[in-house]
């Protein structure tokens, strides 16, 4: 056992550091008085742009629960984009989910 939690511990520092990498963008949202809003920013200006999808899960007044889900692009140095805005909801049910993915060109 001693063995295989060497060399796992091994594995996990000698893995790419695109494990570590951090972020070149930022998200937050919040459900306030009845309205919703997702808003991200690109934090790091040597990083590529970012096309990016998010899910969110929201719950309406009568209590159902309805997932808003869509995609962007934010583009270097985009500074509190608005993404999603909406109405009608009574809270978030979680914390919108952003995935983002930069590439840079040839």
């Amino acid at each position: 056992m001693a063995r295989v939690l060497k060399y796992s511990a091994l594995a996990w520092f000698c893995a790419p550091g695109a494990a570590f990498a951090k972020a070149a963008f930022s998200c937050g949202g919040a459900a306030l008085l009845g309205g919703v809003q997702l808003i991200c920013s690109h934090v790091d200006p040597t990083a590529p742009a970012q096309i990016c999808s998010y899910s969110w899960a929201l719950a309406t007044p009568a209590n159902q629960t309805q997932i808003v889900q869509g995609s962007f692009l934010l583009p270097p140095g985009a500074s509190n984009v608005e993404i999603y805005q909406g109405a009608g909801f009574a809270r978030a049910l979680a914390e919108p989910i952003v995935l983002c993915q930069g590439k840079k060109s040839r």
